[in-house]
Formats: structure tokens, sequence, C-alpha cells
């Protein structure tokens, strides 16, 4: 079942239209291949990154489908995911994305849960080494498990039809970084490589993600033990000397890239942590 997340998100105002917006969109149970299938729909050209503003529809801070929340990252720098692809076509083409644009699914785009709108990312199939390039531009899958839906074209190219869902590797593709561009062979077109872009993303090894500074080192130590069990990230305690008291401040880290700290700090939210704060040492 592919569930890609309706269109109606012209702008943050019209968050609150999603969740009765998506009960007609996510009510069918299945989706189906174009009639005439075009040929050599397998070799359609990947998307090519370029930079593009965020757009004004599709990246509230948060939105909610059949009563979950999901949470939208504000970069895409540094995201790399491993799950289930699976697609849509026909039961979705011509009607908008999550965006405001019209979904074609003879296009190389894709439905993220969390990316921002739009996003490149880079889908490699596990199974047999093939890798596409596609552009964001929709949320979704919303069923339990998958962690993009391709459009059928890219699903076409990746050899994911045959099957309905593949296993995949999703990195983000950062279309600012100039350094060591790789031109693909398939459309002579240039775009970066996931390598060079988390190179460039270096940071200081100094920032941590604090989500509490507590009077006693029981509080502390009982967060820390939340955190361990529930999402397995280690955190440590710092202790902190005031002119009347001490505080014992709760912190993950350090991390490498910005990126990985926002990954956790999504991961903190879905666990009801909307707190947490970056600071440096």
């Amino acid at each position: 079942m592919k569930h890609p997340l309706t269109g109606v998100l012209c702008s943050l105002i019209a968050v609150g239209l999603l969740s009765a917006c998506s009960s007609q969109r996510y009510s069918a149970t299945h989706d189906s291949a174009p009639s005439n299938v075009p040929a050599n729909i397998e070799n359609t050209p990947d998307a090519i990154p370029r930079v593009e503003a965020k757009s004004r529809g599709g990246n509230p801070p948060s939105y909610q489908v059949f009563g979950k929340t999901y949470h939208v990252l504000n970069s895409s720098r540094g995201f790399v995911e491993q799950g289930i692809a699976s697609w849509y076509g026909s039961k979705f083409h011509g009607h908008q994305t999550s965006n405001g644009e019209i979904y074609d699914m003879y296009a190389m785009t894709a439905a993220h849960k969390s990316l921002p709108i739009p996003s490149y990312v880079e889908v490699k199939n596990l199974s047999n080494g093939k890798t596409i390039i596609v552009r964001v531009n929709d949320r979704g899958p919303f069923h339990p498990g998958r962690i993009i839906d391709l459009s059928y074209a890219a699903a076409a190219k990746l050899g994911t039809l045959k099957h309905g869902t593949s296993q995949v590797k999703v990195t983000a593709i950062d279309p600012t970084n100039t350094a060591n561009v790789t031109t693909d062979p398939a459309t002579k077109r240039q775009y970066l490589t996931p390598e060079t872009q988390e190179n460039s993303r270096q940071t200081s090894p100094s920032i941590y993600l604090q989500l509490g500074a507590f009077n006693t080192l029981q509080n502390a130590n009982r967060l820390q033990a939340k955190l361990s069990h529930q999402l397995a990230l280690l955190s440590n305690i710092k202790q902190l000397e005031k002119t009347a008291s001490t505080l014992y401040l709760v912190r993950i880290g350090p991390y490498h890239t910005m990126a990985q700290a926002e990954l956790d700090q999504l991961k903190l939210q879905r666990l009801g942590i909307h707190h947490s704060h970056f600071v440096s040492q």
C-alpha cells in the first residue's frame, strides 16, 4: 500500500487541514501501474540536484497522520537512512504533492516523512546495487517500516517494481557543495557525491545536545536512564558548580557534525523531549 501525503500544505496555515485530507488519500488499499507503460522507463534520467529554497507548503515543524506526530528536519545535511522503499503510481498521478506541486509518476521524485521539501537524495537498492537520485517533494510513506516512497519511474529504474518494495540506503545530497563533482554517465550531468558532502560538513567536536539541568543527581540519573533504555542514546552528566548550589547537566555528545546532532534531536522529540538545545564547550 502506498501512502504519499496529500498536498494541501500551501502554507503553514494549511497544516491544520492535513488530518482531514489524509483520511481520503490513505483509505485505499492498493496502487497501480499505468495502463500504458512508456518504453525504456528504466532509463529515465536522474533528478539533477540544485539549490532550492524550502517550499512554503510541506515544511511545518511537525504534522500528524493517523494520530501519529511526525517532525520535519531543519536540514537534510548528513542524513543517511536504511530501510524499505515502496512506490506510488497512477492512483495519485495528477494530484497535488505536499508542497503543492502536481505529482508526476514519470518524474524522478519521492516522498519522505521528515526531510525538508524539496531535498535531493541518493537511493541505493541494496539487493542489486542500482543507484538513483530523486527529488523529495511529498510526504510519506506512512505504512509501518517503510522509509521512502518512490515515483513509478524511480521505482522502475531502481528495480523495485517487481517485488513492490526494496531494501535501500537513502543518502542526502547537498547541492551547495562544489568540491569533487561527479558526472552521471547516463545523463552526462553533474552532481555532488554524498561522501564529499560529509567530508565538508565537519564541525568542532565540542557540540552537545543539552536536555536538562537538575538540582539533584538523582533526577539527572533518571533522565539518563530513560535515554539509554528507550533510545539507546549514550548521555553524560556534567557537574556545574554554582555560587550557592550545584547543577547537573544531562547532555548527549560531543558531535562531529551538526547533522548527527539534529537527527538525535529528532529522536528526542519523538520520545516527548522537546526542550533540548545545542551547547558548545
